[in-house]
């Protein structure tokens, strides 16, 4: 039998579960997938905690990267043997198999091994659509600030970033994580705990402030991450870490100097087939050509997901995180 991680209430690490489960045969348009990694993604803790619910009992996970088993009717050139990889609904990727529509899922090159692919495929979309899609103003020369730079996202995106000719700010909590930011592409980096981020901000760049702030902490960021931008400049909310961003007063934003703020989803930025094969082409050629390396720092076992989420709540993580199957 195939093992899968499951949760029957919405609360702390401590409500998933390791279970055996029977996989069923692909129907039309599906495929059954055997797992060789699967994504540990910060949205995770999101579904168990409720925040975006989701009817229960309910597997965990959205990003996984394995090879095709079997293939239902209708699969769309996908065939056993094929190495895919994957991000977006439904939930159940903490799985050693599974069934999934192929709507959901990418062909990998072959020169990106399927560890890197778990660790990637989420990380590096959001990057991506971040980047080239959420401010249309953006372009070389301007200077932005990432929050959250040692993550898994924001590794990718530092270095992104520095493809499209960006200077980089980025906020981290340690030295150990300024380092690892400085090593991935970021110019410059602020102490968010023991620095005034848009106090320094404005030091760093002559009063004025950046082009665009890519925010994934939320709550706790969101009046120095506004305060940060330089007039008409983009506040892109792209995560909720500390708790959900505040309710937005638009007066606030004219008085800011004209900023604009998005709350952005990457499931809107793939829905669309060629914005899809858009991205994740980009994406697939940056990493196979190394022009963007992917950084897995924590490994685990599926038997380990409660320890897993405990790590990632806690920011004990850096880079990216995967379970290994």
């Amino acid at each position: 039998m195939a093992k899968a991680v499951r949760f029957y209430e919405a609360g702390g690490p401590d409500v998933l579960r390791v279970e055996d489960v029977k996989v069923g045969e692909p129907a039309r348009g599906e495929v059954r997938i055997r797992h060789a990694a699967v994504g540990l993604n910060f949205a995770d803790t999101y579904f168990r905690q409720g925040y975006y619910p989701v009817p229960l009992p309910n597997g965990m996970g959205v990003e996984a990267a394995g090879v095709i088993e079997a293939v239902g009717p209708d699969t769309y050139g996908y065939k056993a043997g094929d190495r895919v990889t994957y991000t977006g609904s439904p939930l159940g990727a903490y799985s050693t198999e599974r069934v999934m529509p192929v709507g959901s899922l990418f062909k990998l090159p072959d020169g990106i091994e399927l560890g890197t692919a778990a660790a990637m495929t989420m990380r590096g979309l959001s990057a991506a659509y971040w980047l080239l899609k959420t401010n249309p103003w953006l372009k070389a020369g301007d200077t932005i600030l990432l929050h959250a730079a040692a993550g898994g996202v924001g590794l990718i995106a530092s270095q992104w970033a520095k493809i499209l000719g960006l200077r980089v700010i980025g906020t981290v909590s340690t030295e150990a994580k300024a380092e690892l930011a400085r090593a991935h592409g970021c110019d410059e980096i602020i102490f968010y705990r023991r620095e005034d981020v848009p106090a320094r901000v404005r030091e760093l760049t002559d009063g004025q402030g950046v082009s665009t702030v890519f925010d994934t902490v939320g709550k706790d960021t969101f009046e120095g991450s506004l305060k940060s931008l330089k007039k008409r400049g983009v506040l892109v909310g792209c995560g909720t870490a500390s708790g959900p961003f505040p309710p937005i007063d638009a007066l606030q934003l004219a008085m800011q100097g004209s900023v604009y703020f998005t709350r952005p989803a990457l499931a809107d930025y793939i829905a669309d087939p060629v914005e899809r094969a858009e991205l994740s082409s980009a994406l697939f050629d940056h990493v196979a050509k190394g022009r963007i390396k992917i950084e897995i720092n924590q490994r685990y076992e599926l038997d380990d997901a409660v320890q897993a989420h405990r790590d990632l709540e806690a920011g004990k993580t850096t880079g990216s995180s995967i379970f290994v199957i």
